[in-house]
C-alpha cells in the first residue's frame, strides 16, 4: 500500500511539473512574443520614416524637374556649379560651404546634357531645401542619377564632394546597383546590407528609393542610417535570462552578443552562430505565418521572432528553456516534498492500524491453519467479531470441520482406489498390446505401400521398352532374307548369268542394306532389352531399399549424380516421350560423391513422374520440364526439377508431403511422402515452391556433398 501511494505520489509529482512546465513555457512564450512585437514597432519607425521621406522628396522632385524651364536651369547651374581642371564638375569653391550647402560631383568623361541639367539643378534645390529637415534624423542624403552625377547633403563631411577623386565611381555600389531597373523591377525601396563606414567606423546601411518619370529612370533618393544606437539596444535592453538579435532575411548577423563584428573572420564563433540563425530561419519557415513565437529544441531554446516593416530585418529574442524547467522543478520539488511527508504520516497511521486491528487476529489465524496441516482440527478462533475478520474466522472454523469430514471420506475412498487402479492396469497392458500389433501392421503397410508405388513406376519404364521392343521386332524385315533365298535357288542353275541380269545386279545392295538395317533394328532392340534389365535391377534395389527400412541404414556407394540425373530420365522416358515432354538440362559436372545410389534415383523417379502427369493438360508443344544440377555451398548440393504444369495452390503446399494425400483420381498420396522421408534419410531436403495454379512448380532436393575420395 504504501508503494502504491508513492507511485501516486510521483505520478502526481510529474504531472504538476509537466502542467506548470507548459503553463510557464506558454507563458514565456506569449511574454517573448509581446516583447518582439513591441521592441519591432519601437525600432522600425526610423526605416518607416525614411520610406515615408522618400515618398514625399520623390513627389517634390518630380513637380520641380517638370516646372523648370531651360532658362533657368542653364542660369542656376551656371551660378552653381564649373567644371575643374581635372575634368569633373563639382560646386564653384568660391562660393560651396558645405555644412550648409548641397554638394555635386560629376565624374570625369560623362557627357552634360541639357537633360541632366535640368535634374541635377531640380535636385540641388530639392535637396537643399529637405536636407536640413532630414538631418534630425538621418546622418546624410544624397541623390544618385542612373549616369553616376550625385547630389549629396553630409554636413559631417562638407567637403566630401570636393575630395572625391575626379574618376570615382558608384557603378559597383549596392545602392546603386540596387535602384537599376534591371536589378528592381518593382521599382521599391531597397536596404543595402550593414556596412562600416571607413572614416567614423560606424555601423549604417542605406536605403535607395529610385524615382521614374514617364517610365523612365531618372534619379534615386538614398539616405544613410546609424545603427550604433539600434545595435546597443539591441545588445543592451532584453528581458532577464535571454539576449536579443538582430540579423537579415538571409543569416547575415546584424546584432548579437556572442559576435563581434569588428573582428576579422575567423577570431569569432561567428559561423557557430551563423548555423544558429540558419537553424532559427528555417524553423521559421515550418512554423507557418502567424507564429511569432517557438521552442528550438536541439539549442534547447525558446525564440520569438518579428519582422521589421522596411528594412525586412528580423528581430528576435532567445530564452534558454532551462529558465522555464527551473522554475518548473522547483514548484514540483514542493509538490514531492509535501507528498513524501503525507506518505510518512499515512504509513505511520496504517501501520498502527494494521497491528492493532489485522496483524494480530491474522497471526492467530496463520496459528490455526498450521494446526490444521498438521492433522489437528481442534482449533479456537475469535469467532465473535462482528468485522470481515470475525466472518473469516467462522469461515475458517466451518472450513475445518469439513476437511475433517472431508478426511475420513477420503481415507474411505482410497482403500477402494486401489483396487480399481490395479484393475485398469492390467487393463491398460492389454491396450497398449494391442496398440503395437496394429503399429506394426501400419508399418508393414507402409512398406507394402511404398514398394508398389515405386515399382508400379519402373514397371511402367519396363513395360513400355518391351512393348517397343516387341515393335521393333515385328518391323523388322526377315522376310526379304526369305525371298531372296527363294530368288537365289530358283536360279541356282545360272546364277552367274542371273547376277548379271538388270534384276541380279540390284540383289548384293539390296542385301547390303538389308543386312545393315536388320543391325540396326538388332542394336535397338538389344538397348531396349539392357533398358528392361537396367529397369529389373532397379525393381531388385526398390524392395531391398524398402528393406533397408525395417534394418539398418543402406552403404552409401560412389555416385556420379550427373549420371544418376540422366538415369532417372531415362527410367521414364517412355512415359515422357509418350507425353512429348521436352527436357532441358543445366547439368554441373561435379566429382563423384557418396550416397545411396538407389534412394536417391527413387527420389528423382518419382519427381519426374509427378512433373510429367502435372503437365497433362498443357499443350503438346509447351511441355517442358528443366533439370537443374548445382553445388549449393560448399557442404550441399541442390537438383531442382521445375515444370510449367499446373502448379500448387499456396494452401496445398504444406500438405503435398502428408501421408495419403493427393490430387490425381488415381494417385495414392505415397510418392512425395516417401521421396520426402527418403530425403531425410539421405541428410538433405526436399521443398517445393509454386506461384499459384496454372504457373509451374519446382521441387528442389538439396544433400550433403562429400566426394568419394574425402569420404573414403
Amino acid at each position: 500500500m504504501g508503494a502504491r501511494i508513492a507511485v501516486v505520489i510521483v505520478l502526481s509529482t510529474l504531472f504538476s511539473y509537466l502542467h506548470m512546465f507548459r503553463m510557464l513555457r506558454t507563458e514565456a512564450l506569449e511574454r517573448l512574443e509581446r516583447h518582439v512585437v513591441e521592441r519591432t514597432t519601437r525600432e522600425e519607425a526610423i526605416f518607416l520614416l525614411a520610406q515615408d521621406n522618400h515618398a514625399a522628396f520623390n513627389r517634390a522632385l518630380e513637380e520641380r524637374i517638370r516646372s523648370l524651364s531651360q532658362e533657368e536651369v542653364d542660369a542656376r547651374f551656371e551660378r552653381l556649379f564649373a567644371r575643374l581642371p581635372d575634368g569633373s564638375i563639382r560646386n564653384r569653391p568660391e562660393s560651396f560651404d558645405g555644412t550648409r550647402q548641397v554638394g555635386l560631383f560629376v565624374p570625369r568623361g560623362v557627357p552634360m546634357d541639357g537633360w541632366m541639367r535640368r535634374r541635377l539643378v531640380a535636385g540641388y534645390e530639392v535637396l537643399s531645401q529637405y536636407g536640413p529637415a532630414f538631418r534630425v534624423r538621418f546622418k546624410s542624403t544624397f541623390i544618385t542619377l542612373p549616369e553616376q552625377p550625385g547630389l549629396i547633403y553630409w554636413p559631417e563631411r562638407p567637403t566630401y564632394s570636393q575630395d572625391a577623386p575626379a574618376d570615382a565611381s558608384v557603378a559597383s555600389a549596392e545602392y546603386f546597383l540596387g535602384s537599376l531597373p534591371e536589378n528592381n523591377p518593382q521599382r521599391e525601396t531597397r536596404w543595402t546590407s550593414v556596412y562600416q563606414e571607413r572614416i567614423s567606423s560606424k555601423w549604417l546601411t542605406t536605403v535607395t528609393t529610385p524615382l521614374d518619370m514617364d517610365g523612365r529612370y531618372v534619379a534615386a533618393i538614398s539616405h544613410d542610417i546609424l545603427l550604433e544606437e539600434l545595435m546597443a539596444r539591441t545588445l543592451g535592453d532584453h528581458l532577464p535570462s535571454a539576449y536579443n538579435v538582430l540579423f537579415s532575411e538571409d543569416g547575415e548577423i546584424i546584432a548579437h552578443p556572442k559576435v563581434d563584428l569588428k573582428r576579422p573572420p575567423g577570431q569569432s564563433n561567428a559561423e557557430a552562430q551563423q548555423v544558429h540563425l540558419r537553424g532559427i530561419l528555417e524553423r521559421m519557415k515550418t512554423q507557418g505565418p502567424g507564429q511569432g513565437a517557438f521552442a528550438l529544441p536541439e539549442y534547447g531554446e525558446y525564440v520569438a521572432v518579428s519582422r521589421m516593416r522596411g528594412t525586412g530585418w528580423f528581430f528576435a529574442t532567445i530564452q534558454p528553456e532551462h529558465v522555464v524547467t527551473q522554475a518548473a522543478l522547483r514548484a514540483a520539488r514542493i509538490v514531492l516534498l509535501l507528498g513524501v511527508l503525507s506518505l510518512i504520516i499515512e504509513l505511520a497511521l496504517m501501520y498502527w492500524v494494521l497491528r492493532q486491528q489485522i496483524t494480530r487476529p491474522l497471526s492467530g489465524i496463520t496459528q490455526a491453519t498450521a494446526r490444521i496441516a498438521a492433522g489437528e482440527f481442534k482449533v479456537e478462533l475469535d469467532i465473535q467479531r462482528q468485522d470481515e475478520l470475525g466472518q473469516l474466522a467462522r469461515a475458517f472454523r466451518v472450513m475445518a470441520d469439513r476437511i475433517q469430514h472431508r478426511e475420513e471420506e477420503l481415507r474411505m475412498a482410497n482403500e477402494g482406489l486401489e483396487q480399481r487402479v490395479e484393475e485398469r492396469t492390467r487393463e491398460l497392458k492389454d491396450v497398449h498390446q494391442q496398440l503395437v500389433q496394429t503399429a506394426r501392421r501400419t508399418g508393414m503397410a507402409e512398406i507394402a505401400t511404398n514398394v508398389l508405388h515405386n515399382v508400379g513406376n519402373v514397371l511402367n519404364s519396363v513395360y513400355t521398352a518391351s512393348q517397343v521392343a516387341k515393335e521393333r521386332v515385328m518391323k523388322m524385315r526377315v522376310e526379304h532374307v526369305t525371298r531372296v533365298a527363294t530368288m537365289l535357288q530358283d536360279r541356282q542353275s545360272d546364277l552367274a548369268t542371273f547376277l548379271q541380269e538388270e534384276r541380279g545386279r540390284h540383289l548384293l545392295p539390296f542385301l547390303d542394306k538389308l543386312g545393315e538395317n536388320l543391325v540396326d533394328e538388332r542394336r535397338e532392340v538389344v538397348s531396349l532389352l539392357e533398358d528392361v534389365g537396367r529397369h529389373a535391377e532397379h525393381i531388385g534395389e526398390i524392395v531391398k531399399v524398402q528393406q533397408d527400412y525395417a534394418r539398418q541404414p543402406r552403404m552409401q556407394e560412389p555416385v556420379l549424380l550427373e549420371q544418376l540425373v540422366e538415369d532417372s530420365l531415362r527410367i521414364n522416358s517412355a512415359g515422357l516421350s509418350r507425353h512429348q515432354v521436352k527436357i532441358e538440362r543445366q547439368l554441373e559436372s561435379l566429382p563423384q560423391v557418396l550416397t545411396d545410389k538407389h534412394k536417391l534415383l527413387m527420389i528423382l523417379v518419382n519427381l519426374i513422374s509427378n512433373a510429367r502427369y502435372a503437365m497433362d493438360h498443357v499443350p503438346a508443344n509447351e511441355r517442358l520440364l528443366r533439370i537443374k544440377l548445382e553445388r549449393a555451398t560448399h557442404d550441399r548440393v541442390r537438383i531442382e526439377l521445375h515444370d510449367n504444369g499446373m502448379g500448387i495452390a499456396p494452401e496445398m503446399r504444406t500438405r503435398i508431403f502428408q501421408f495419403g494425400f493427393t490430387t490425381r483420381a488415381e494417385g495414392h498420396g505415397f510418392g512425395l511422402h516417401s521421396s520426402a522421408l527418403a530425403a531425410q534419410e539421405l541428410g538433405g531436403t526436399l521443398m517445393c515452391h509454386s506461384d499459384g495454379p496454372g504457373k509451374g512448380a519446382t521441387f528442389t532436393l538439396e544433400i550433403p556433398y562429400q566426394p568419394a575420395q574425402a569420404g573414403a
